[in-house]
């Protein structure tokens, strides 16, 4: 099997101790992490993974050691924590969602032809629309996308990105989120993550 060193410094774990954790998660989920296929339950499903049961495999340490934990007290718990990730501009893109208190994988989306702009949008969609499914008018979400806090706050995705046959089934996707923050009544909080204070989103895919 072989192993592998992680390095970090000091600094990191003193002042982006988040971005440590994502690099001990991306190093256990080397496998999970990389780009595969997209599944047609994904292309065709505005929630795509959306059983936390399913992705028992992404559960790592919570990234503030449980309620009441962590660094930052200002940062709520009962939280998920959105980010999007994409190889050029447009290129592959996929999306996720962390959950503050357990650290497990609460969904993930992609790859698909598109921006980062629009995987954050959706991103934050995905996730109004789960919390609502299951009923919780309680946890917030967390997005270091002011840009896609904006879109949805409009109900609008002002994404410049071209319609083409290629990104048909994106603007697809698309539309039927605008359809639905413009037909539900959004009780969730959107925060946005200020990565200068406390690193980076745990959500993120450690690609920069």
């Amino acid at each position: 099997m072989g192993y592998q060193v992680l390095r970090v410094t000091n600094d990191e774990v003193l002042h982006s101790p988040y971005q440590v954790v994502n690099k001990i998660k991306r190093a256990i989920m080397n496998k999970e992490s990389l780009p595969r296929p997209l599944k047609k339950e994904e292309s065709t499903s505005l929630t795509g993974q959306n059983n936390p049961e399913k992705n028992a495999a992404s559960l790592v340490s919570p990234p503030f050691g449980g309620a009441g934990g962590g660094s930052f007290p200002e940062v709520e718990r009962n939280a998920w924590a959105v980010d999007a990730a994409c190889s050029g501009n447009p290129g592959p893109m996929e999306y996720q969602a962390i959950d503050l208190q357990t650290g497990a994988r609460v969904f993930h989306f992609g790859p698909m032809h598109g921006t980062n702009n629009i995987g954050e949008f959706l991103a934050i969609v995905h996730a109004l629309a789960l919390l609502d499914k299951q009923g919780d008018k309680e946890k917030v979400i967390y997005s270091d996308s002011y840009n896609a806090i904006l879109w949805v706050h409009n109900k609008k995705c002002k994404t410049k990105l071209e319609h083409t046959p290629q990104t048909e089934a994106l603007y697809q996707i698309v539309a039927r989120a605008e359809n639905w923050l413009r037909t539900h009544n959004i009780q969730t909080r959107i925060i946005k993550w200020e990565t200068k204070k406390w690193g980076e989103i745990p959500a993120d895919f450690g690609r920069k």
